[in-house]
Protein backbone atom coordinates (compact mmCIF):
# COMPACT_ATOMS: atom_id res chain seq x y z
CA UNK A 1 0.00 0.00 0.00
CA UNK A 2 2.78 2.56 1.16
CA UNK A 3 3.94 2.19 -3.31
CA UNK A 4 0.40 2.52 -4.28
CA UNK A 5 0.83 6.44 -2.78
CA UNK A 6 4.24 6.98 -3.97
CA UNK A 7 3.20 6.45 -7.50
CA UNK A 8 0.68 8.58 -8.85
CA UNK A 9 1.51 8.15 -11.99
CA UNK A 10 -1.30 7.19 -15.25
CA UNK A 11 1.18 5.79 -17.52
CA UNK A 12 2.58 3.38 -14.56
CA UNK A 13 2.37 -0.59 -15.79
CA UNK A 14 1.75 -1.26 -11.72
CA UNK A 15 0.02 1.47 -10.16
CA UNK A 16 -1.77 2.95 -13.59
CA UNK A 17 -4.02 2.22 -16.23
CA UNK A 18 -1.08 1.45 -18.82
CA UNK A 19 -1.60 -1.55 -20.53
CA UNK A 20 1.48 -3.49 -21.89
CA UNK A 21 1.86 -6.25 -24.72
CA UNK A 22 4.74 -7.69 -27.09
CA UNK A 23 8.04 -8.06 -26.24
CA UNK A 24 10.15 -8.00 -22.97
CA UNK A 25 13.09 -6.81 -23.41
CA UNK A 26 16.06 -6.68 -21.22
CA UNK A 27 19.19 -4.07 -21.31
CA UNK A 28 20.90 -1.08 -19.84
CA UNK A 29 20.09 2.26 -19.34
CA UNK A 30 22.47 4.85 -20.93
CA UNK A 31 20.47 8.29 -20.12
CA UNK A 32 18.18 9.23 -17.66
CA UNK A 33 17.91 13.09 -18.43
CA UNK A 34 14.60 13.41 -19.76
CA UNK A 35 11.74 14.01 -17.48
CA UNK A 36 10.15 10.59 -16.60
CA UNK A 37 11.68 8.88 -19.67
CA UNK A 38 15.17 6.90 -20.07
CA UNK A 39 16.86 5.06 -23.05
CA UNK A 40 17.86 1.51 -23.11
CA UNK A 41 20.41 0.37 -25.18
CA UNK A 42 20.48 -3.53 -25.98
CA UNK A 43 22.70 -5.30 -27.25
CA UNK A 44 22.65 -8.84 -29.63
CA UNK A 45 24.60 -10.84 -31.81
CA UNK A 46 23.26 -10.86 -35.83
CA UNK A 47 24.54 -13.88 -37.65
CA UNK A 48 26.58 -13.18 -41.09
CA UNK A 49 25.73 -16.37 -43.29
CA UNK A 50 27.86 -15.30 -45.86
CA UNK A 51 31.27 -15.32 -42.93
CA UNK A 52 29.20 -17.74 -40.77
CA UNK A 53 30.33 -15.50 -38.14
CA UNK A 54 28.40 -13.38 -35.65
CA UNK A 55 28.40 -9.72 -35.60
CA UNK A 56 27.57 -7.14 -32.25
CA UNK A 57 24.91 -5.15 -32.81
CA UNK A 58 23.12 -2.78 -30.05
CA UNK A 59 19.65 -0.44 -30.30
CA UNK A 60 18.49 2.01 -28.42
CA UNK A 61 15.10 2.34 -27.33
CA UNK A 62 13.42 5.38 -25.44
CA UNK A 63 11.13 4.17 -22.69
CA UNK A 64 8.88 5.44 -19.85
CA UNK A 65 10.52 5.72 -16.83
CA UNK A 66 7.82 5.49 -13.66
CA UNK A 67 8.36 7.49 -10.15
CA UNK A 68 7.95 4.39 -8.67
CA UNK A 69 11.06 2.62 -10.27
CA UNK A 70 13.19 5.74 -11.44
CA UNK A 71 15.62 3.77 -13.36
CA UNK A 72 19.60 5.71 -13.67
CA UNK A 73 22.21 5.23 -15.55
CA UNK A 74 24.03 2.00 -15.48
CA UNK A 75 21.00 0.06 -14.15
CA UNK A 76 19.99 -2.86 -16.14
CA UNK A 77 16.45 -3.41 -16.92
CA UNK A 78 13.37 -4.72 -18.49
CA UNK A 79 11.27 -3.09 -20.51
CA UNK A 80 7.96 -4.10 -22.45
CA UNK A 81 5.69 -2.85 -25.90
CA UNK A 82 3.17 -0.95 -24.56
CA UNK A 83 0.47 2.17 -26.99
CA UNK A 84 2.75 4.96 -28.36
CA UNK A 85 2.93 7.31 -24.90
CA UNK A 86 4.90 9.94 -27.14
CA UNK A 87 6.31 10.36 -30.72
CA UNK A 88 8.99 8.12 -29.87
CA UNK A 89 8.24 6.53 -26.59
CA UNK A 90 6.24 3.06 -26.89
CA UNK A 91 7.93 0.98 -24.02
CA UNK A 92 8.03 1.38 -20.66
CA UNK A 93 10.11 0.12 -17.67
CA UNK A 94 8.75 -2.88 -15.57
CA UNK A 95 11.36 -3.77 -13.29
CA UNK A 96 15.17 -3.34 -12.55
CA UNK A 97 17.56 -6.07 -12.54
Amino acid sequence: MAEKAECKDAKCPVHGELSTRGFKISGTVVSDKMQNSVVVQREFAKKLPKFGRYEKRRTRISAHNPPCINAKAGDKVLIKECRPISKTISYVVIKKE
